[in-house]
């Protein structure tokens, strides 16, 4: 487990990564954060809005990819674009070379305006490659939530209607959980019931206040 030694002055904001693989229940975590008074930002979230609103970014990327990954009201399909970059590191490589950048410089405007208005608050950057990209070395402190691969597996198929080979790709396209683990500070379990992950993160986030009124 990597250590992050800091120095916060008094009221001063308390930033924390959430990440963790896909479908291994950071949203719910976020959730119960969100409900317990955190301020929440979501990569993914911007991630979206970057293709449905940005002209520029989606020109850059059906100019890449081409227009198969259009829809019909020319906006960008993701599902199309998921099948394509989860089976080509390449392509992957590039869209996350093209989007990274984009999408970290909002979190930091997000992050400036939050600190402006409420500079004692805890804001958390929900990112599920947080780690990947090596965002988690900006963070005051980092939670990692995992599941087992199975779990994983078969949350994608029921959510997201995945065949298993589709599943597969999109989990081991990301860092293992076991490495990711390595890196946080606090690890949430959500290989057992709801209210059992619930609670680890109310317990957290308990602590998470402790440390900010510090």
């Amino acid at each position: 487990m990597e250590k992050r030694f800091f120095f916060r002055k008094a009221n001063q904001m308390l930033k924390v990564g959430l990440t963790g693989g896909i479908a291994s229940g950071k949203s719910l975590v976020a959730r119960v954060f969100k409900d317990l008074g955190a301020h929440i930002i979501d990569a993914d979230r911007i991630v979206h809005d970057l293709l449905e609103s940005d002209q520029q970014v989606s020109k850059e990327i059906l100019d890449f990819f081409g227009k198969d990954i259009m829809r019909e009201d020319k906006s960008i399909d993701r599902r199309k674009l998921g099948d394509i970059i989860f089976n080509d590191p390449e392509k992957r490589a590039w869209l996350n070379s093209c989007l990274h950048p984009k999408v970290f410089a909002i979190c930091n405007s997000q992050v400036r305006l939050l600190c402006n208005r409420q500079p004692d608050c805890i804001v958390v950057l929900d990112a599920a490659l947080l780690i990947e990209t090596g965002y988690h070395h900006r963070m005051d402190r980092v939670i990692v939530v995992y599941a087992e691969l199975e779990q994983q597996v078969e949350r994608l198929i029921a959510r997201d209607k995945f065949t298993r080979g589709q599943a597969l790709a999109r989990i081991s396209s990301q860092m293992p959980l076991s490495e990711k683990r390595g890196q946080a500070d606090f690890i949430i379990d959500n290989s057992g019931s709801r209210e059992s992950t619930e609670k680890q993160a109310h317990d957290i986030f308990e602590k998470l206040k402790e440390e900010a009124a510090r």
